[in-house]
This record gives C-alpha cells, sequence and structure tokens, in this order.
C-alpha cells in the first residue's frame, strides 16, 4: 500500500513538473497615442529599423508601410517590379520581423503603398508612416486601455491566413479598367447605399452612385453625387473598405458618416435597419 501510495506520489510530482516547466506567455505591454480624428499611433520597428510612427488600425485588413520605410528597411529589394503605380505602390512584401514595442512578430505580410489618407493625416498631425493591421494584431488577444493610452497583448497561437494574394489579384483587375459591380452596403443591415470608385480616381473617399428610397441612407439625407469619406469613423477609400466600415455597424445603431458635397464636408448620421 505504501508502495502505491509512494508510486502515485511521484506521478502526481512529475506531472505537477512538467506543467510548471510548460512556458506561460507574458503579457506584452505597448504605449500608444489617440490622435484628434481618433487613430492610434505606435511605434515599430521594421527589420531593426525605426522606430517608425504607424496607425494601428484593429479594422485594417492588412500592414501597409509607405516607400520611405520600405526603403530604410530593405523590403523593396525583395520586389522584383513593381504590381501596380497606384499610390506608389510596389506590390506585396514579407516583413522578417515586425517589433511593435517590446512585441515581436515575424514573417509578417504587408503592402508598400503611400496611402493617400495615411499621408494627409501625416501632413496634417505629423509623421504617419503606415498601418498595422490583421495580419499582426490577429496573432495575439489584446486589451485597449484608453485612460492609460496602453495596448496589451497575449499570443493566442493563431497564425493569420495570408490576405496579400487577394489583395494582389483586386489591385490588379483595377489596373485593366475591370471595376466588379457596386455594391449595396448591407453585411448586417441594409443601408440602401450603392457607391463606385473609376480605377484611376485616387481622391479620397468614393462616390454615392445611388440611394435607395425610403432607405436608411435616404432618411440621414444622402444623396447621390456625395463623396462618402469616412463610415463610422472609419476610411472609405474604396468599395471594399465601404463594406468592410459598414459590417462593423450593428443594425439599429447610429453611425456617423463624413461626406463631401459642393466642395463642403458634412457630416450626417445613419441608422441602418435589420437585415432580411
Amino acid at each position: 500500500m505504501k508502495r502505491t501510495l509512494l508510486t502515485l506520489g511521484l506521478m502526481f510530482g512529475f506531472t505537477l513538473a512538467a506543467r510548471a516547466e510548460t512556458p506561460v506567455a507574458k503579457p506584452v505591454v505597448v504605449p500608444f497615442e489617440l490622435l484628434p480624428t481618433k487613430h492610434m499611433v505606435v511605434k515599430v520597428k521594421v527589420n531593426g529599423k525605426g522606430p517608425y510612427p504607424v496607425i494601428f488600425d484593429t479594422g485594417a485588413p492588412v500592414t501597409l508601410l509607405n516607400n520611405k520605410v520600405a526603403k530604410e528597411s530593405g523590403l523593396l529589394k525583395k520586389v522584383a517590379k513593381p504590381l501596380f503605380s497606384l499610390w506608389g505602390a510596389a506590390g506585396p512584401v514579407r516583413i522578417q520581423t515586425l517589433q511593435v514595442g517590446d512585441l515581436k512578430a515575424d514573417d509578417v505580410p504587408a503592402i508598400v503603398m503611400d496611402h493617400p489618407t495615411v499621408e494627409l493625416i501625416s501632413r496634417a498631425l505629423g509623421p504617419i508612416e503606415g498601418i498595422v493591421g490583421f495580419p499582426f494584431f490577429a496573432r495575439y488577444k489584446m486589451t485597449l486601455d484608453y485612460q492609460a493610452k496602453e495596448m496589451t497583448f497575449v499570443p493566442n497561437g493563431y497564425d493569420p491566413p495570408d490576405v496579400m494574394q487577394e489583395l494582389t489579384l483586386t489591385l490588379m483587375t483595377m489596373m485593366q479598367d475591370k471595376q466588379p459591380a457596386a455594391k449595396v452596403l448591407a453585411p448586417a443591415a441594409q443601408w440602401g447605399l450603392v457607391v463606385h470608385k473609376d480605377a484611376k480616381d485616387e481622391e479620397a473617399g468614393v462616390t454615392v452612385k445611388e440611394v435607395l428610397p425610403d432607405s436608411a441612407a435616404a432618411k440621414a439625407g444622402l444623396k447621390a453625387g456625395d463623396r462618402l469619406l469616412t463610415l463610422d469613423d472609419r476610411w472609405t477609400d474604396s468599395v471594399a473598405d465601404c463594406y468592410a466600415a459598414a459590417g462593423y455597424v450593428k443594425p439599429g445603431t447610429n453611425a456617423k458618416v463624413m461626406i463631401k458635397r459642393d466642395d463642403k464636408e458634412l457630416e450626417l448620421t445613419v441608422k441602418p435597419l435589420s437585415g432580411l
């Protein structure tokens, strides 16, 4: 009996020791700056170069860096040739090491592009060199403390898929002037809004092509011909941007939209309806 208990005790002790040796991921705290535009800005290092101030956007499907950072960090050497000329884009790249604060991620997909909206924010509020999006933050469980202006990250073991291939195909389609059909923005709610953007249109925002009668957009005062700049404080520089931004708004809740009409910027409030 004593031998049995001793054996069980040794097994139990071995199990505890094995569990104790399993590394536990420690949370990493990263400070951020909150701009008047409500964008969060963090400092990053790209392949050991930097730090560079970039926007941390939990709604961005890609990580984006401008040509200045790409050149300094050696990213452009890995691009055989530019895939398209829109906004100085140099195509998809792989960042060997992307460091946000003390947090490091390896082999992060990104695109090199001088995004017009980022450039506008940079000129107005100080240097902004790009955007950190889904390919980075999806690897972590993240919490935000707006009072302390801190983000806390814990690895979640998730390996995010590479969205760059789909993005490249979309951009190549734009080059060939084969725009996809305009979409009604109703991923989770009914907006009654149809937008469009020409392949060579490099201005911020998209054009409202149609507002459906008696729709949420119509009741808010939107009109065909308006230039939609932001939706719920998210950029709408493409049809895909609009669809993504609309997807974050729950039916029956108010969402601010910023439009440009007759060279004047206006803020309207849209309350999308429940979908079918």
